[in-house]
């Protein structure tokens, strides 16, 4: 008998804004740009992609967009979706 498996989706475990914001971070201390873009993208499906946007003063499908694997999101979207997830930008 065949075993079923299903993809493996981050985004279904990040329930809180602490994961999100510890998922946010690994990503930033080891991954490149693009890496964080797609995080963003995770941790937006986590908490809502209609949540996020709204509290980022962006459209929903402008918001899908700009984390899509083609998109290419300015640092003014970027700050403001890490803001609407609960998080900050640092630089240390």
């Amino acid at each position: 008998m065949p075993v079923k498996t299903k993809k493996f989706d981050i985004a279904e475990h990040l329930n809180t804004t602490d994961d999100i914001r510890d998922f946010l971070n690994e990503v930033a201390a080891t991954g490149d740009e693009s890496d964080f873009i797609h995080a963003l993208n995770t941790a937006a499906r986590a908490m809502g992609m209609t949540e996020v946007a709204k509290k980022a003063g962006v459209t929903r499908a402008s918001l899908y967009k700009s984390l899509s694997e083609n998109g290419n999101p300015g640092f003014i979207t970027i700050s403001k979706v890490t803001k609407a997830l609960g998080c900050r930008l640092n630089v240390a």
